[in-house]
């Protein structure tokens, strides 16, 4: 059952249920493989004085380690118990002074509490392996001390641990703590280290860690991270004097390390007669002279000195920090803050509050008129909603921008992959998309209008309008709400743009978007080139209504060209995975261009126009303001009513109709 060879003996036969009485005593390996080991009795290995090895494992209906079973073994440096399901309780006397103790694994077992390993006192630099123990849930204080009185690396990767108590490494020199693959331990407390020295090495990875200690991380050198999402925020870098190396999540986590500078306040003293000295070396050798000093002096002063800095590691003196980080930031998440150039910082606040009180402006107006709605004033209302809601999404990547300002790696994935920049993105496409469709509508409208002037059983009624309108706002609504549902993504960039082609379905929908906003340019550029040849008088050479029309048109066509063209180009191109800039650059785009339709449109379609003239005036004559203008209006207001309706029977001469009153193109060539 049992075999013996040279002073290793192994049981590795189903038929042992338990320990042999005739083991020898001279033994120095143990290994238990494949037994039936119900119990391991108190005492069972007393009197193996030379000992080195005990091994019990792949023993599927071991219970219990008793009091006592490793006691006293002044020879042994390593203990394996794995592989046993159904082991449940470990006396916390079971390991008890064990001076050369350099290695003990518990592994897959199914014990529910921290094995006590406190009265190892072990004098050797000891590993402890427990891992793979799914129901040890609590790591409680004061856990590891008197485990060694050197320096212990742990490894308490794959457990169920949930939760680890302040001063749970209290009396401990920590070499390397390993939590990895606890994936359900959310929380590090600020004392966890308390007491203690190290950790030197820290992998927490695979955990739902979502902050790291305050306290205890002034020795660490590296940090593991992988795959740790929780983990957004870290803590000062004051905190991290001696990191060198770190295996993070994000990328932005990185570029907190980009170009750290020790502070001076960290330096090590010596650091400071190595700057005197230097500094005292230079003077002399520019004087071309050394500092005269006694020879006796020299001698016990600089060779004292000398030896001193000799055994130093002078990389401590460097406020330059040089960390290895990964993973590296990529061309979609560089090392800048929101607004990558101070000067977007500002613009940005000006064009989106400009959007904002425009839009604001022409809504109230044409909410508040006392006229019966039109179909132009309907669209215009529906336009000026969609880039209102373009300046609030400005201004609000602008808000977060100051917010997170030089500090950006520690907010950019709470605000990436947050509700807040799904928000944001949702709301930019939506209104985008909507300001787009509406433009087109408004422009067809004036077309249609336009070409069928003699039709009036032709003209569109308010109720074909809403429905048209109704289309578009669910559109809109239809492919903001993609990236939410993983066609392309909001999160990939910090400006909330649908910028993820990785896959084929998410490029598709960028470059459908893209396509149909040239598209609808085309159209309207289309639609006004007939306009205007419809307008003009085909027997004058020129007038100065035809002028004032031709260059209200191509502000028109002008100002939707400069915001479709610079990012339909560059979108393009970057949706065909042949970038031609970066998405630093890709933010000027988004500040100077992108919401230029915002601000001119309600300038362009409203406040220059006579109509929102007389609106605005005699809306603020109720408030007892401009009353003398909003009169004037009023009078040519029914006049013109008055001269529209057929006299004695007859009706009035028609109109040109590049005068045509009723067509919402006149305010092109009004002032």
């Amino acid at each position: 059952i049992c075999h013996c060879w040279h002073r290793v003996f192994l049981c590795q036969e189903s038929k042992v249920t338990e320990i042999p009485s005739d083991l020898p005593r001279n033994a120095v390996e143990l290994r238990f493989v494949l037994t039936k080991l119900r119990v391991i009795p108190k005492g069972a290995f007393s009197g193996f004085g030379d000992l080195e090895k005990i091994e019990i494992s792949q023993n599927d209906v071991l219970e219990v380690i008793e009091a006592n079973v490793f006691f006293n073994l002044s020879k042994l440096h390593e203990i394996r118990i794995e592989k046993a399901n159904n082991l449940l309780y470990i006396d916390t006397d079971a390991f008890q002074n064990l001076p050369n103790l350099r290695y003990l694994l518990i592994s897959n077992t199914g014990i529910k509490h921290f094995p006590a390993v406190h009265k190892i006192q072990s004098l050797q630099k000891v590993l402890l392996d427990i891992q793979d123990n799914i129901n040890i849930h609590t790591v409680e204080r004061n856990s590891f001390m008197g485990l060694s009185f050197e320096s212990m690396i742990l490894w308490l990767n794959k457990n169920g641990i949930q939760e680890i108590h302040n001063c749970a490494f209290n009396g401990t020199q920590l070499d390397e703590l390993n939590l990895s693959d606890n994936i359900n331990l959310e929380e590090l407390p600020n004392d966890v280290f308390q007491g203690a020295s190290g950790p030197v090495i820290l992998d927490i990875s695979r955990t739902r860690i979502h902050s790291l200690p305050s306290y205890g991380l002034e020795n660490l050198k590296k940090l593991r991270a992988k795959s740790t999402y929780n983990l957004k925020k870290l803590p000062s870098l004051d905190k991290f004097v001696a990191l060198m190396e770190a295996s993070l999540t994000y990328p932005s986590h990185c570029c907190a390390f980009a170009n750290w500078r020790r502070p001076i306040s960290e330096l090590h003293p010596i650091c400071n007669k190595s700057i005197l000295r230097q500094e005292v070396d230079d003077m002399t050798q520019a004087r071309g002279q050394r500092v005269s000093l006694a020879e006796d002096e020299e001698s016990s002063y600089t060779k004292g000195f000398d030896m001193m800095y000799s055994e130093f590691d002078y990389d401590l003196c460097n406020e330059v920090v040089d960390v290895t980080c990964s993973p590296k930031p990529d061309a979609f998440n560089p090392c800048e803050d929101i607004m990558g150039y101070d000067i977007l910082r500002v613009l940005i606040w000006f064009i989106s509050i400009l959007a904002i009180t425009g839009n604001i402006i022409v809504l109230m107006i044409l909410i508040t008129s006392q006229y019966k709605l039109t179909v132009p004033r309907f669209l215009m209302c529906n336009l000026a909603f969609a880039d209102l809601c373009i300046g609030i999404y400005l201004l609000l990547i602008a808000s977060v921008d100051i917010y997170t300002k030089s500090q950006y790696h520690n907010y950019a994935i709470d605000w990436q992959t947050g509700a807040g920049c799904d928000a944001a993105g949702f709301f930019t496409v939506f209104a985008s998309e909507l300001s787009v469709y509406t433009l087109t509508v408004i422009t067809l409208e004036r077309w249609h209008t336009i070409t069928h002037a003699m039709q009036l059983e032709c003209k569109v009624q308010l109720r074909h309008a809403a429905i048209i309108m109704l289309l578009g706002w669910i559109f809109a609504f239809m492919v903001a709400l993609f990236p939410i549902f993983g066609i392309s993504s909001y999160m990939k960039v910090s400006i909330c743009l649908p910028m993820d082609i990785d896959s084929p379905l998410s490029q598709l929908y960028v470059m459908s978007l893209l396509v149909l906003n040239v598209l609808a340019f085309v159209v309207i550029c289309g639609c006004y080139a007939h306009i205007y040849l419809t307008v003009r008088n085909p027997n004058i050479v020129s007038s100065s209504s035809d002028t004032k029309i031709a260059k209200r048109m191509a502000m028109l066509i002008f100002t939707g060209f400069l915001c479709m063209a610079p990012i339909s180009f560059f979108a393009i191109s970057a949706s065909l995975k042949v970038p031609l800039i970066t998405v630093s650059k890709s933010k000027i785009l988004l500040v100077l261009f992108y919401p230029i339709n915002s601000c001119a449109n309600p300038f362009l379609y409203a406040i220059f126009t006579k109509n929102f003239r007389r609106d605005f005036f005699i809306l603020m004559s109720r408030f007892g303001c401009y009353e003398m203008q909003a009169q004037t209006y009023r009078t040519e207001t029914l006049s013109t009513a008055h001269n529209s309706h057929p006299r004695n029977g007859h009706c009035p001469p028609a109109l040109r109709v590049t005068n045509y009153t009723l067509v919402p193109l006149t305010h092109l060539a009004q002032n």
